[in-house]
């Protein structure tokens, strides 16, 4: 039996697979974000995921059933109480969110607004209302520079985002203001998932543009998650893309930030030549950050078609002692009326040379089987939550 060295897990950010049994508390009834971006699309073309099983877990227009893919494959449902990437990311290494974290559809309270204001020093702020972050900055960002008020704004997500342009506050500034959100203000039962600095540039004439100086300022992880018990047990741990911001660093060996998916997938490739062992842990963020929140359905597809285009690259790559898991955190169907994430299963295609294939792993009560997995393969505690399904596909 040969022994796993490296597992590399790849969460397709809002990549959902079908609306959860209950999608209807979430307003999320008829939500698919992959079948239903296929569909309007007039369909997908996605020769490699199909070969590792992707048609087998729900019907896409394009992509075929397979009848003897390579890879497994599966679908898992999320058992916190949330649709976001923080809660997500957690359940996916063992740690379930039973009470969701704070949304503010109306904007912060008056006293979390005052205290920021007494806190940071600041005369005043803008906003303080959900809303997209590219059309808050053209709304308010002459204002901002006139008045050099931080703009403060949400989203339906669990959120606190501070907007600055960089020739009113330097990014190590607009960095403080946050970490003093984060430390200071936003705690208790106001204690939002994730506290963002939106660095920007630009004048209204030229129109304004944010930077890729974006930075999260995440909660910590309540408890020890299987990144936690890797670490702990010598294993190389690392993180691509915001997955150091989602587990405010804790569990990783080593972090690469990435902005864009073309970004996440060419360090992939890059720490697959310099990793012999280990957990490479990498999200692409851009069918969420970019296609998914904006609706953009035909941008959705076609980065889905990008990223099947690239994977021949990392399966070439892999060693015969390597696994590849690919999966999502929630879903953000492009095509429904809602700009949200969406309540969805998400996707599980596993697949490595020294493995079974053509596995139907079934339907996974929790996205903590894929930590559970992970877990066994490493022969390191199992999370408290999820079951493993290693025995199944394992030669």
């Amino acid at each position: 039996m040969i022994t796993i060295k490296k597992v590399i897990l790849i969460v397709l950010d809002g990549v959902g697979v079908g609306e959860l049994p209950d999608a209807n508390l979430y307003n999320d009834e008829g939500s698919n974000t992959i079948a239903n971006t296929a569909s309007r699309c007039n369909g997908l073309f996605l020769p490699n995921l199909q070969k590792l099983g992707l048609g087998n877990i729900t019907k896409i227009v394009g992509v075929k059933e397979e009848n003897a893919p390579i890879g497994n494959w599966g679908k898992a449902a999320e058992i916190s109480a949330a649709k976001d990437s923080t809660s997500g990311h957690w359940e996916i290494m063992g740690i379930s969110t039973l009470k969701p974290f704070p949304t503010y559809p109306d904007g912060f309270p008056k006293q979390i607004i005052d205290e920021f204001i007494r806190k940071t020093g600041c005369k005043g702020i803008l906003g303080n209302k959900a809303d997209s972050g590219t059309v808050i900055i053209k709304e308010l960002g002459e204002e901002h520079l006139k008045t050099k008020y931080p703009i403060i704004y949400t989203s339906a997500d669990s959120v606190f985002q501070i907007a600055c342009h960089e020739d009113i506050y330097s990014v190590k500034e607009l960095y403080k203001m946050c970490e003093i959100a984060r430390n200071d203000i936003l705690v208790g039962e106001h204690k939002v998932g994730r506290v963002i600095a939106r660095p920007f540039i630009g004048t209204k004439k030229l129109n304004f543009v944010r930077t890729p100086r974006r930075k999260d300022f995440s909660v910590s992880p309540p408890e020890r998650s299987v990144l936690d018990r890797l670490k702990e047990n010598e294993h190389n741990v690392v993180g691509i893309g915001k997955i150091g911001d989602l587990f405010n660093f804790n569990g990783l060996t080593d972090s690469i930030h990435t902005h864009h998916n073309e970004e996440a997938m060419k360090e992939i490739i890059s720490q697959m030549n310099r990793l012999d062992e280990g957990l490479l842990f990498a999200n692409l963020p851009d069918f969420d950050t970019m296609w998914g929140h904006r609706n953009n359905y035909s941008a959705f597809a076609k980065g889905l078609e990008e990223f099947d285009n690239w994977l021949p690259k990392l399966i070439e790559i892999m060693h015969k002692n390597d696994i590849l898991i690919i999966t999502a955190d929630h879903g953000c169907d492009p095509t429904t009326e809602s700009t949200d994430h969406s309540r969805e299963y998400v996707p599980i295609l596993v697949y490595g040379q020294s493995i079974k294939n053509g596995v139907n792993i079934g339907i996974r009560k929790t996205f903590a089987d894929i930590g559970a997995t992970v877990s066994e393969i490493f022969q390191v505690p199992l999370p408290k939550i999820g079951k493993s399904f290693w025995k199944d596909i394992k030669n």
